[in-house]
């Protein structure tokens, strides 16, 4: 027995012999769960915040390409850190899949310690590049919002690195614990820190920000926890540890692009939010309830996508081509279905889901209409979501990244600023639809790519 595969675990892995379909939902379903959790939570904080006042709402609105971008990092990194670990563990390569483990480790604190800076010196420009001093109320409300979430984002990269861990050896149930766990805190927690209930002063935005960062630490904790007790395929040790250069690079060959697609949607958000601020705060608002409710019917299929990455990048190292292609379908499969009923809903109950944000009659005319059209690219984007997971699964990020510039940036702005000074405020939320036909383009060209290049060159194996 050869050193790398000294501390191999006598069973072999689940994500090697488990049938595909079942391993799939036995997989995914619990980080599925957990992320409409998630974004249950972040449904139930707007709707807190609403109640407060609109420009309370377009406050926190505003503060989403920040957030994204710190949730791209945190996520992004573990995208890289999944994608090496699985294969590391496919092939049987115990000693290297530690050595991951721990570097990704030290790059989570660096991390950390980048947005603890940024919280105490971007955050007052970044509002002031959105609104100027049109709204000094907006203004204050953001800021005292934003700067709560990155000076304590310790609790997200806690609970991101512990949680991908888990993902990355099949043990997801721990991980949606976690997510649960801190979900529902945030929760419980909200109309506490907010209104000033039981005792506590009534905090407004800043308490929806202190909530949302107690619930992270506990998900923080409760991850750690679960990985330390029943996490024995990966384990960490820092006795002697120094950065492996040639590592680190590998982790983020996978995941900055990774990183970088994510990022996009800040600058997208950014951008969206200057072209619509110019019509009105309403309309921001608008744009800030849609990005909550979108959350609602596409974090089950990111859940689905961390459930079906090590999967993929798991049979990819263990050279098994069956079972990577009947994971992707039944992904794609399961995908299609979840988006369709965001449509449905998008199409059919717009008023509804306006007013559990408290809508105005000006946020309804506005808003119906914008959620009608964009709830068009529904019935495209899940076949853009699942070939991107694939892409990084078989370290081809890059065209995750590629296919996330075109949407984002190459199409979606300059269409919405186009649309927004020829046809006004009513058809930029056309530039969505417009932007995911691209999307799909693009990602069946490069799907067709990986499978001539890679997946068709993999021995059948074994379902």
């Amino acid at each position: 027995m050869s050193k790398n595969q000294s501390s191999a675990p006598i069973a072999e892995n689940k994500m090697g012999t488990m049938p595909v379909g079942k391993l799939v939902f036995n997989m995914s379903l619990p980080m599925m769960i957990s992320m409409l959790v998630q974004a249950l939570y972040n449904i139930v904080d707007s709707i807190f915040v609403a109640k407060l006042s609109e420009n309370a709402l377009t406050a926190v609105s505003l503060a989403f390409p920040l957030q994204t971008l710190l949730i791209a990092v945190a996520t992004g990194t573990g995208v890289g850190m999944n994608a090496l670990l699985s294969k590391s563990l496919g092939e049987r390569n115990f000693k290297k899949a530690n050595k991951i483990a721990d570097n990704a480790a030290f790059i989570y604190a660096i991390s950390y310690i980048v947005f603890l800076i940024l919280g105490f010196t971007i955050v007052k420009p970044f509002y002031a590049s959105q609104i100027g001093n049109a709204d000094v109320e907006i203004m204050n409300l953001g800021i005292d919002y934003l700067s709560t979430v990155m000076i304590f984002s310790f609790g997200l990269f806690t609970q991101i690195f512990f949680e991908r861990l888990l993902t990355s050896t099949g043990r997801t149930i721990f991980s949606m614990t976690s997510q649960l766990c801190g979900a529902i805190t945030n929760i419980i927690l909200d109309p506490i820190m907010i209104f000033g209930l039981l005792g506590f002063p009534k905090m407004g935005v800043t308490g929806a920000a202190v909530a949302t960062v107690i619930g992270q630490c506990v998900a923080g904790i409760v991850a750690g926890t679960c990985n330390h007790k029943y996490n024995h395929e990966v384990s960490l040790s820092f006795k002697g540890f120094r950065p492996d250069i040639s590592l680190i690079g590998h982790i983020y060959a996978v995941g900055i692009p990774s990183i970088i697609m994510q990022s996009i949607g800040s600058i997208m958000t950014y951008s969206m939010n200057r072209i619509l601020i110019e019509f009105s705060s309403t309309a921001t608002a608008v744009f800030g309830v849609y990005f909550k409710l979108q959350s609602f019917f596409f974090m089950p299929v990111f859940g689905l996508n961390n459930g079906i990455t090590p999967i993929i990048a798991y049979n990819y190292g263990a050279q098994q081509r069956k079972r990577m292609i009947r994971t992707i379908r039944i992904s794609l499969t399961t995908a299609f279905c979840l988006t369709f009923i965001g449509f449905l809903c998008f199409e059919g109950i717009p008023q509804v889901l306006l007013r559990m944000f408290n809508a105005s009659a000006d946020m309804l005319k506005i808003g119906v209409p914008a959620l009608r059209i964009i709830g068009i690219h529904y019935l495209i984007a899940w076949f853009c979501i699942i070939a991107g997971t694939v892409f990084q699964a078989l370290g081809k990020a890059v065209f995750s990244m590629i296919v996330s510039i075109m949407r984002q940036l190459v199409v979606l702005i300059p269409a919405a600023y186009i649309l927004s000074k020829i046809g006004g405020l009513h058809v930029v939320w056309w530039s969505f639809p417009i932007a995911e036909v691209i999307s799909f383009i693009v990602s069946m060209a490069f799907l067709i790519r990986i499978y001539k290049t890679i997946i068709s060159k993999i021995p059948e194996g074994k379902l």
